[in-house]
């Protein structure tokens, strides 16, 4: 849990409910905050498993888990692979197209391009192409005359997007090496503007409506969307895909956004809802995903 990357203090959170989680379960837990020393400490400590909550580059990104595989220390989540890819936004969507999922146009511009000129026409989104949590996020409006400031921690390179417009829509897929992946429900998050960092993670940020009250149709592709990105991307464990549905374009203004292969464990995150849709408490989606650990994801 923590780490070095922008999501620090979210992984944080998500290690210590997992691990009061697990120790609820009966597991011996040890909270391990990753750092430098970080291969050093598991040589110390020899675990049987590693519950990754980590979030965000290094962890999230198939850097730990090219060490774990190193080490031969089964871990949750993604492997290296599926992890970096659904890590890299562009590389994601590539794959997804390619799996006949509906995603919006994109580029990858320097970020001074992308501050000097309208780089896509409005309306757009900027944001760094390997960051979560809506980390550096920027929404340049259709009536927007210049391009967005875009501060110094940004990345050389970013993502350029066009919007999708619509209500913010999420589904949980829960599968494993010995269970067959299958998506757990359709999350609708209400907020107040744009669901950003806050709106994430905050107490109040945003209220979450599950079952979303939405046509059945609609409901049945977000499901069917996001067990074909699990799979497109090789998922393994838990993952989460994030939708856009513009409803008075029906069908056509539901639109793949992005698929998080560590989705926050936190008190108000979303796959621990859907998973009690279920019929798994926090407890048992914990433990399910110790029990699913393994090397080779």
């Amino acid at each position: 849990m923590g780490g070095p990357s922008a999501e620090r203090e979210v992984s944080l959170s998500s290690g210590r409910e997992c691990a009061a989680a697990l120790r609820g379960e009966g597991y011996e837990v040890t909270e391990l905050d990753a750092g430098p020393d970080l291969v050093a400490r598991l040589n110390e400590i020899k675990p049987d498993v590693v519950f990754n909550a980590l979030h965000g580059r290094w962890g999230e990104d198939g850097c730990v888990q090219g060490i774990l595989e190193w080490m031969g220390l089964p871990y949750t989540h993604s492997g290296v692979l599926a992890s970096a890819l659904a890590m890299d936004k562009q590389r994601s969507k590539e794959a997804f197209k390619s799996a006949g999922l509906p995603v919006v146009d994109s580029v990858i511009a320097p970020r001074d391009e992308a501050t000097a000129r309208h780089v896509l026409e409005p309306p757009y989104v900027v944001k760094p192409n390997n960051e979560g949590s809506s980390v550096g996020v920027y929404i340049v409006h259709e009536s927007a005359n210049a391009p967005p400031k875009l501060s110094a921690e940004m990345p050389d390179l970013v993502m350029v997007e066009t919007y999708a417009p619509g209500r913010e829509l999420t589904t949980t897929v829960v599968g494993g090496e010995d269970t067959d992946p299958g998506a757990a429900s359709v999350t609708e998050i209400i907020v107040d503007g744009w669901y950003d960092y806050d709106a994430k993670y905050k107490p109040g940020g945003s209220s979450h409506v599950v079952p979303a009250d939405v046509p059945a149709d609609i409901y049945d592709l977000c499901m069917d969307y996001a067990l074909r990105a699990h799979r497109a991307l090789g998922c393994r464990g838990v993952s989460r895909t994030d939708f856009r549905w513009d409803e008075t374009r029906g069908v056509d203004g539901l639109i793949l956004l992005e698929t998080n292969t560590q989705p926050g464990m936190t008190p108000t995150s979303l796959a621990p809802e859907q998973a009690g849709e279920i019929g798994m408490t926090f407890g048992q989606l914990c433990a399910w995903m110790v029990e699913d650990a393994s090397c080779n994801r």
